[in-house]
């Protein structure tokens, strides 16, 4: 796991391409303290930052050179089935045994193909010199990020957008035409960001570029690369197969020459992660569980439950609520692109780093993957309610304003919405279920010519609705994967555990494991009780109190926490907000005054999100 930059430039000349390379390096040094590396030649520069996790060696150092010299690597990431995939290069004189070199000898065997052979997290980009070609792919899912800025003579790209800002050759402005979506969402979603002309590579897409040409293309779709031949499997031929796929996803996510261990919340898909990592090890695995000293924040019950039941080698890291607010202001300059939901992700990987381990296993994408959320259920039951939508708007939208004038609740406004649409429409519920705040909230106080919501667009991009085949929970999966899960846990993840220099793993987000997964029917998927069909799929490896649980995931008091012990914060940076050009100051102003009276339509989490966007605009020196 690493961070990666370059430059490629008509315009620049070495001595001051190397510059703004050094400076974009030195923005990302956190995400590989254990040694840097660049490497500058004519028009083109690549750099890197290591966090050596196979091969510790300096054999493992980067940017990586094949053995003739002429392809040149930079690469961030882990390979799970290097070892396998080497073995069909007999032609390559192997120096280490790296995952990295082992990238460089399948390119130059099969091309740009070789990424389809690829299983793993990663962004990797390689210069051929004979071609004078840059070549940047990101791997299937997401997990690892990729930022780029592209004018007429020059192209940057980096893991992180601050490092594309170190350079100075990037303007510091911001997107206001990203500003609705991230109100409205509490992200951005990909390929925008909130930076005038940076975009991220979106997921299973990869990038060629010479001086003459610029080209980017899509190799991977959840869509268009499940399984279709799960329909055709008995329920007991679904199940076996999902076992197999999840015990062979975390045996290729152990292979580390570092400390590493869990995390174990004592929810259903950490502890299947720590239990299928037990029946694979001889050794305990080492498991951190963050708990709060307040019992109704506290999961430290469920994952002591789980500790036992394998024998793990378990940590209990103690928190208060004091120790997590002590954490908020380098928790808030941790974040690289905004986002409503990130500190939390930030004190985990903090206390676990600091208990000694290099690597985490994670959950994540457990819930999209197998109907973990109420999206799945509610999905299910609009279908069933799709005459609803027979009746006239007429008769329709007026019982939608009558339940939100009298309930006066956040949520009643999203039911409001959904009634009075002209019809039942997958893309629209979807989209609906994730937002934050509705474009009439945000219209009062954002000061915008524009309101462009791209969700629905990125849906029906990645699913159809009519003749696809695709099972409808299947549907609601990719649903959540190409948008709250890509562009908000995932983004988080990574920025706040390499804010660390903590690698975390998703055995979940094997693409092999997701695109079998996704072919399942419906009828075995549907939840009865939440991720029955992934509890199914592991049968007595856990305990019935853990399966029937309570979903808890942390939860703070943050309503509480805005209005008094971050109250000094919030009011200061709110107000500050309010001064810039695209806020509408009095109703912004009056809308965080009655949130701070205890208006239950306004959510905490809308305040929150102005505290962090004008925290980061003032750290990144961002020109609005």
């Amino acid at each position: 796991m690493c961070g990666i930059a370059g430059i490629f430039s008509k315009k620049l000349d070495p001595e001051k391409l190397g510059s703004a390379l050094k400076s974009m390096q030195s923005a990302i040094g956190h995400r590989g303290p254990d040694s840097n590396g660049i490497f500058v030649e004519d028009s083109i520069g690549l750099a890197h930052t290591r966090l050596a996790i196979i091969d510790l060696s300096p054999a493992g150092h980067q940017p990586m050179f094949s053995d003739d010299e002429n392809i040149a690597l930079s690469f961030n990431g882990e390979i799970y089935n290097f070892e396998e995939i080497k073995s069909q290069i007999t032609d390559y004189p192997f120096k280490s045994k790296t995952d990295t070199e082992l990238i460089i000898a399948a390119y130059k065997k099969w091309g740009i193909k070789s990424i389809e052979k690829l299983n793993g997290m990663f962004v990797l980009s390689i210069w051929d010199k004979k071609k004078k070609e840059l070549f940047i792919a990101r791997d299937r899912l997401g997990i690892k990020p990729l930022y780029f800025y592209k004018e007429e003579d020059s192209f940057l790209f980096s893991s992180e957008v601050r490092s594309l800002l170190a350079s100075n050759l990037v303007p510091k402005k911001l997107n206001k035409q990203s500003l609705f979506e991230y109100f409205t969402y509490q992200t951005v979603h990909a390929p925008q960001t909130l930076v005038n002309n940076v975009y991220e590579l979106l997921p299973g897409h990869y990038i060629t570029i010479t001086h003459n040409a610029f080209e980017i293309e899509e190799y991977w779709k959840p869509s268009t690369s499940l399984n279709k031949d799960v329909v055709d499997h008995s329920k007991d031929e679904v199940l076996k197969n999902i076992n197999t796929l999840l015990n062979e996803a975390v045996e290729k996510r152990l292979m580390s020459d570092v400390p590493y261990g869990a995390f174990l919340s004592g929810g259903i898909d950490s502890s299947i992660i720590v239990g299928l990592m037990s029946k694979s090890l001889s050794n305990p695995v080492k498991t951190f569980t963050v708990t709060f000293d307040e019992s109704e924040f506290s999961e430290a019950k469920y994952a002591e439950t789980i500790a036992k039941r394998f024998n793990t080698d378990h940590t209990e890291i103690k928190l208060s609520p004091q120790d997590f607010l002590d954490e908020m202001p380098s928790a808030l300059k941790a974040l690289d692109h905004p986002s409503g939901d990130g500190p939390n992700s930030y004190i985990v990987s903090k206390v676990t780093k600091e208990s000694g381990v290099t690597m985490a296993m994670s959950g994540l994408g457990g819930d999209e993957l197998f109907a973990g959320y109420p999206v799945f259920t509610n999905t299910l039951k609009l279908e069933q309610l799709k005459w609803i939508w027979s009746v006239p708007s007429a008769l329709r939208k007026p019982v939608g304003s009558l339940i939100d004038s009298i309930i006066k609740k956040s949520s009643t406004g999203k039911l409001k919405e959904l009634i009075s649409n002209d019809e039942l429409n997958l893309y629209q519920s979807l989209s609906l279920s994730r937002k934050i705040s509705l474009e009439k909230e945000l219209k009062s106080f954002l000061n915008l010519n524009e309101y462009p919501d791209p969700v629905s667009k990125i849906l029906s991009n990645q699913i159809e609705t009519e003749k696809d085949n695709i099972p409808l929970l299947s549907k609601v999966s990719i649903a959540e994967i190409t948008t709250y899960m890509q562009n908000v846990l995932l983004r988080d993840t990574d920025q706040m555990s390499m804010a660390h220099a903590l690698e975390v793993r998703v055995p979940f987000l094997d693409h092999e494991l997701v695109e079998y997964v996704l072919g399942v029917p419906d009828k075995f998927k549907t939840p009865d009780y939440p991720k029955k069909l992934l509890i199914e799929s592991v049968a007595g490896l856990l305990p019935d109190e853990i399966v029937h649980r309570k979903k808890m995931g942390f939860t703070f008091p943050w309503a509480k926490w805005l209005k008094n012990d971050l109250l000094e914060l919030c009011d200061t940076n709110i107000k500050a907000l309010a001064e810039r050009e695209f806020i509408h100051k009095n109703d912004l102003l009056k809308r965080w005054n009655n949130f701070l009276k205890g208006d239950n339509r306004i959510r905490w989490t809308e305040m929150w999100l102005c505290v962090v966007l004008e925290q980061w605009l003032k750290d990144n020196g961002i020109d609005s």
